[in-house]
């Protein structure tokens, strides 16, 4: 859970800082599910966030009906528990959640139906002291008409379980498609140093025209950009990591070039490798919004401080040469599988 930038999230009454609960979280979970963190470091974590803000700016945090073991919503319980022990910062965060999956699956599933189960169940969990502002679905379904999606989106909105429409992981014409049909607030993709493709370009570059806000989940590249895991053994055994074609050992030793690279400019600006890696992606436009995750006080608060930091011409320059001489080898998940499997730009 962490802040980079504040920034006007389209169609809302105020600024929104955005952040992230917990998604570090739902990552520790799923590596080792008997040892979870405790809620109060999480809790630590996301207070020291919205504290370090100015009055009247919210955090954004980002959830997701299914960030835990198993696609189970542990994610949710554990803001439920925040909110119910401090539920003035109710009113100090605009909440994200991914939902749309079919139930403990990770299938979207973009029918009446399912969309109903999965916003219900998402407030449910949540207790009742904090509903979601924003609903993304987590990938474009594939097994009903976009404008189908759009519309059962529209009547739940209507109907008041949550005030806003986003999108994760689309092209840049469904959310042109989309927002054509009711307007879309946000759109969740992946924006990093080593992740910024050209459907990454056309999507900031849609949005950009369409008013919409481009949330960049993963600005540090799992962990890979801020230098700190240097070979795989810094993952632990079972982490998911470790199965991404980009961190397999011979790929793993040529990717960290970048991180050698942008780490020079780092040490002469006097930040952290992660914190030029936030910086970067924030400067791709005022509507991008960098969305790193952290479920520790110290590594959120690191975090925030990047989004103050600017990036001179020269020093942009510099890092665009090193992009174009640093070709990184491996997709962003698994080779082996068909992106349309994962459901990527849907």
């Amino acid at each position: 859970m962490t802040v980079t930038k504040t920034a006007k999230l389209g169609g809302t009454a105020t600024d929104v800082t955005v952040g992230k609960v917990a998604h570090g979280l739902m990552m520790m979970t799923w590596r080792d599910p008997k040892y979870p963190l405790p809620d109060e470091e999480a809790f630590e974590a996301i207070k020291a966030g919205v504290d370090s803000l100015p009055p009247g700016v919210k955090m954004f945090l980002n959830s997701g009906e299914f960030y835990g073991p198993d696609q189970s919503p542990a994610n949710l319980e554990l803001l439920a528990r925040f909110y119910q022990k401090y539920p003035d910062y109710a009113d100090k965060t605009f909440l994200s959640v991914k939902g749309g999956l079919a139930a403990r699956q990770l299938v979207p599933d973009g029918s009446a139906e399912n969309l109903r189960r999965s916003v219900t169940f998402i407030n449910e969990k949540l207790g009742g002291i904090k509903k979601m502002d924003l609903f993304e679905t987590a990938r474009v379904p594939s097994n009903v008409p976009l404008e189908d999606v759009i519309k059962t989106l529209v009547e739940l909105k209507d109907e008041g379980h949550f005030q806003h429409l986003g999108l994760s992981e689309c092209s840049a014409a469904t959310l042109r498609k989309a927002h054509a049909i009711h307007p879309v607030t946000a759109v969740e993709i992946e924006v990093s140093l080593w992740s910024y493709e050209e459907e990454t370009k056309k999507v900031i570059e849609a949005a950009k025209e369409l008013g919409v806000a481009v949330v960049g989940y993963s600005p540090l590249g799992r962990g890979f950009l801020t230098g700190s895991i240097k070979s795989l053994d810094d993952l632990p055994q079972n982490d998911m990591r470790r199965r991404m074609t980009r961190f397999q050992e011979e790929n793993f030793k040529h990717n960290f070039a970048l991180v050698d690279a942008v780490k020079a400019i780092a040490e002469r600006k006097g930040i952290t490798p992660g914190q030029l890696a936030i910086a970067w992606v924030a400067s791709l436009g005022p509507h991008v919004i960098p969305l790193p995750g952290s479920s520790v006080k110290k590594r959120t608060l690191e975090n925030i401080a990047a989004g103050e930091i600017e990036l001179t011409t020269a020093e942009l320059a510099e890092i665009d040469e090193i992009l174009a001489r640093t070709p990184i080898k491996g997709g962003r998940y698994f080779d082996s599988v068909d992106p349309k499997v994962l459901h990527l730009w849907g």
